[in-house]
């Protein structure tokens, strides 16, 4: 049986290398009771993330459309002059997790020598994908493919010498053909190597500096190696509360995304209204049941609605397959991989690009995106890796998840890609963004049944992220302690659906969420920069199996 800490984390199995140090779990922490509630809180960090939540929170509902104009601001400064640098920063990332899987550091087991895996690898995978990728998956599976093929067909526009159109790199004006090809590349380019590339590297840095050093199962841990005891000082202090803000808003993103598609979905099957008031609704009821998921732990909620979804998810993409086009299907699957490895030095390169609009507003987004949720979907994955090697979690996390991203969009892209090209129906590619997956289901069978369940995985999706995203938070804000007083999560989950409801109401909508999340995104990358040298010092350290 597997000992724990009294914080929680379990202890070293087989040899380790672990850092000597005086600081002690949870010791700068605040430890009581309100009445009948208890907290264990980390000072400073809970109470500066926790105000300025809170003073956002209430900025946002008081100066809606002064907020909306920062916000917007924020947006275009940070795409327009900092797109190389995450585009650098995300090829940086992916060479990294690569040499891990070759080099002789591969070899080390997280926990020790003699550790042994805590979950299988079914319930493994199932939970990487629910947190990872769930909500962005069932938003955009249909969305960016058909927008990425229709931008690539329409070609280029340039007006006063610089281009004006959506379409990835040189376009494919009038070949759909090439659009298909290059629309799928795009979009796998998106959802492949690089996005999982960045959960890696936070993942195996917290696993590393927890299991096998024996530090609090936070982001500043890992940055031990450089800072020394000063990551237990102001240090340490500013990483977590960066890693707080990026996480918080980068869920709130997600989350916003979730609401909306959700409400399109009940829209078309049962007329419920579309707009704010039923948005705010369903982020309210969302976040209730995922209160009731956070009060249940780790292996009762998360883990359980996890699953539940990975089997509705695999459900869906079977049927999909199977009464779309299977054959042209499996076929843009293969083609698709191939177009995406031809593009690939293209599509990450991060000078001298003319697709302005594509990098800035596509890529640069997205790599803030899955920068701002690593700290959360990173530490969710440290939580459930205990065991794995170097070289079998960066393969799995980085490989694995790849490809069955490309096989979900190559299903859900290619049906709707096919409709338009072989039927003729454009309903899908002339919807809205968060309509087009109902819209894509309406034209094949039993569409009211199809959809529903599209509409069960968005909710769900919802609730495992806010349960997850909630877990990781708490963590953070309890100096790494893992099994911190019920409460704390409450507080933390209702926060994430109110940043939501308020980032959604100010004047931007959900260009409000896409600015919020590229600007808490950007500190944080260099923070994962700095991590990728903690994380190669740590390693030569550990003895290998």
């Amino acid at each position: 049986m597997t000992e724990v800490t009294p914080e929680g984390i379990p202890a070293p199995e087989g040899a380790v290398e672990q850092i000597q140090t005086d600081y002690e779990i949870g010791q700068d922490n605040f430890e009581g009771n309100l009445g009948r509630i208890a907290f264990d809180i980390h000072n400073p960090v809970f109470a500066i993330s926790g105000a300025a939540v809170v003073a956002f929170v209430f900025y946002t509902l008081a100066l809606p459309d002064q907020a909306g104009a920062v916000f917007s601001w924020l947006f275009s400064t940070v795409t327009q002059k900092f797109d190389w640098f995450f585009l650098t920063a995300a090829n940086i990332f992916v060479l990294f997790c690569l040499f891990l899987i070759v080099s002789p550091l591969g070899r080390v087991r997280l926990g020790g020598a003699d550790a042994t895996a805590d979950y299988s690898y079914l319930g493994w995978f199932a939970m990487l994908f629910a947190a990872g990728m769930g909500i962005g998956l069932m938003f955009y599976g249909v969305s960016e493919p058909l927008t990425h093929f229709s931008t690539a067909l329409g070609g280029t526009s340039v007006e006063e010498g610089a281009r004006t159109d959506w379409a990835p790199l040189g376009a494919a004006a009038g070949d759909t053909e090439a659009a298909i090809r290059l629309g799928m590349a795009a979009t796998i380019f998106h959802w492949g190597l690089h996005p999982w590339g960045i959960y890696a590297i936070v993942g195996l840095s917290l696993a590393l500096f927890s299991y096998n050093k024996g530090l609090p199962l936070t982001i500043r841990s890992a940055f031990y190696p450089i800072f020394g005891e000063r990551v237990w000082g102001w240090t340490g202090h500013v990483i977590d509360i960066i890693a707080v803000f990026a996480t918080l808003f980068g869920l709130a993103t997600s989350l916003g995304f979730g609401a909306t598609q959700a409400n399109a979905g009940l829209n078309a099957l049962f007329g419920v209204p579309v707009g704010a008031t039923t948005e705010v609704l369903l982020i309210t009821a969302i976040t209730a049941v995922a209160l009731v998921s956070v009060t249940r732990g780790l292996d009762g909620g998360v883990k359980i609605l996890s699953e539940i979804n990975m089997g509705l998810a695999a459900l869906l993409l079977v049927f999909v397959l199977l009464v779309g086009p299977t054959v042209a299907i499996l076929s843009t699957f293969g083609s698709s991989l191939l177009a995406y490895l031809e593009f690939l030095p293209a599509l990450s390169n991060p000078v001298g690009r003319e697709d302005a609009n594509f990098v800035q507003g596509w890529t640069a987004f997205y790599w803030a995106w899955w920068i701002s949720w690593s700290p959360f979907v990173g530490m969710f994955i440290a939580r459930v890796s205990r065991g794995r090697t170097v070289r079998e979690f960066v393969t799995c996390v980085l490989l694995i998840p790849s490809l069955v991203c490309v096989l979900w969009m190559s299903v859900f892209g290619g049906v709707a890609i096919q409709q338009v090209v072989q039927d003729g129906y454009t309903a899908a590619q002339d919807a809205e963004l968060p309509v087009q997956l109902f819209e894509m289901l309406a034209a094949l069978p039993l569409a009211q049944i199809t959809s529903f369940i599209g509409i069960v995985l968005v909710i769900v999706f919802f609730v495992t992220s806010s349960d997850s995203g909630s877990l990781v938070i708490d963590t953070i804000t309890a100096g790494g302690k893992i099994d911190a007083p019920v409460p704390q999560r409450v507080f933390w989950c209702v926060f994430e659906g109110a940043v939501a409801i308020v980032l959604l109401l100010s004047a931007g909508g959900l260009e409000s969420l896409q600015s919020m999340v590229i600007s808490t995104g950007l500190p944080f990358t260099i923070v994962l920069l700095i991590m990728c040298y903690a994380i190669f010092k740590g390693l030569r350290s550990e003895p290998k199996s």
